[in-house]
């Protein structure tokens, strides 16, 4: 077809613009999923699942390019992406012009298989439709087949379009709502580690004793984190004795999907701001449980969202920005998200919720795991994710400190949860218990 009258391309969206314009050497938004198998890793014929997946997903087997005003993707021809053994330091930066232009990779080490995404591709909602497409394709590969269907795509049926869509500009319609910056919140660093060292904590507790424990408050299992990690970073932040205490808030991300009906795999994401002013006086736990439960209520909600994500498209489109070079509109973008999306924030929060997979499947998985990036300062953030009964609750981060996942575990530990904690750190750092 006359090669193809040019090649294909797609705008990112305005999740991955933002991304996009944050890159740097030192940083790049990166996040993990990993599956912890019942049988010890094929490499092999993991490859031959990545090979088999990829076509299937071409919103994942693209590369990124600069224009003059924007940043776009394009199909990837370069070879590849090729499963390598694990690595020390996950999440490693993303740099555009190496290992063939791919943002996606694939690691394993023993039972466990992981994917790492740019988050310029896609959120977790949209990774994680490809992660379990490719967990059933490799489980295939080992003489264990899965059907399609219960959130498994079929890769031998063509892309559909509605997987690729720009949902932020589907949605974008009505009065738009540009928030105001929130005061700046207690920040949570400390001391950074050498380049690129992140440092990984992760228990792994029972959802249904912590279920039962969330219930007692009367909030969800989320909330109740919420809750418990706020109450952590206050604590942290009361230990410094500061003459005018911050606020301390964290960043949750919300899935629009369950809101708005979309089958993008795209980012489809906001965040929500639930915060603890400590200048009004000392809370109790139950206290900052009932005000989270009362802020996410209150605030996830439909028509906010989505006067939100029409402000946010609104800006990305404004005619003028549209006109500045690239080369001077990544510093402004830059600017805005120290501004907007790190300043008022403590830290941040993710977790996606149950992984379900088809009964064929779930006997050969173990448990899931999810892990963040490196922040844009030297802070962890948290994640979690569960499948059966375990969720993984992890922490990372380039910090030498272990003040907040010490204090977050033993808080958990004293609510009588049981908690085992693992760790890529070694003895100079002075774990937990």
């Amino acid at each position: 077809m006359a090669e193809q009258k040019r090649r294909e391309w797609y705008r990112l969206d305005n999740a991955g613009v933002l991304y996009s314009a944050l890159q740097k050497e030192q940083y790049s938004a990166i996040y993990r999923f990993s599956a912890v198998m019942e049988e010890k890793v094929d490499p092999e014929a993991l490859q031959r699942a990545v090979d088999k997946t990829m076509p299937r997903f071409p919103g994942f087997a693209v590369r990124i390019r600069r224009g003059a005003f924007w940043y776009y993707l394009e199909p990837n021809p370069s070879p590849g992406p090729f499963v390598k053994p694990d690595i020390a330091n996950p999440c490693q930066p993303v740099r555009f012009r190496e290992d063939g232009g791919w943002l996606i990779r694939f690691y394993y080490y023993g039972h466990r298989i992981s994917l790492e995404v740019f988050h310029a591709l896609s959120d977790g909602g949209g990774a994680l439709v490809f992660f379990r497409t490719l967990l059933a394709v490799y489980l295939g590969e080992m003489g264990h087949p899965v059907p399609s269907g219960h959130g498994v795509l079929d890769i031998h049926e063509p892309p559909r379009r509605e997987e690729l869509e720009d949902a932020y500009a589907r949605y974008a319609m009505g009065r738009p709502l540009r928030l105001k910056l929130g005061r700046k919140a207690f920040q949570n660093t400390g001391t950074a580690e050498p380049f690129y060292t992140l440092n990984v904590t992760m228990g792994l507790l029972s959802v249904d004793q912590l279920k039962v424990k969330a219930r007692s408050y009367g909030a969800s299992i989320t909330e109740y984190l919420t809750a418990a990690l706020l109450k952590v970073i206050l604590e942290n932040q009361a230990r410094e004795r500061p003459r005018r205490p911050k606020q301390v808030a964290l960043a949750i991300p919300v899935d629009l999907r369950h809101w708005f009906p979309s089958e993008t795999l795209r980012n489809f994401i906001l965040t929500v701001r639930p915060y603890i002013d400590p200048a009004l006086g000392d809370y109790t736990f139950p206290e900052i449980v009932s005000r989270v439960h009362h802020y996410m209520r209150f605030h996830i909600d439909r028509v906010e969202m989505q006067a939100i994500l029409t402000g946010n498209v609104r800006f990305q489109t404004n005619r003028l920005l549209q006109l500045i070079p690239l080369w001077m509109k990544n510093p402004i973008m830059a600017l805005s998200y120290r501004l907007a999306g790190t300043r008022p924030y403590s830290g941040t929060y993710t977790n996606p919720g149950a992984f379900q997979v088809p009964e064929e499947m779930a006997p050969h998985i173990r448990r899931m795991e999810v892990m963040l990036g490196q922040a844009t300062a030297p802070r962890v953030h948290c994640a979690s994710i569960s499948f059966g009964d375990t969720m993984a609750i992890t922490f990372a981060g380039t910090l030498k400190e272990t003040d907040t996942e010490r204090e977050f575990f033993r808080f958990l530990v004293r609510e009588g949860i049981h908690i085992k904690v693992e760790s890529n750190r070694t003895v100079r750092s002075e774990l937990i218990f």
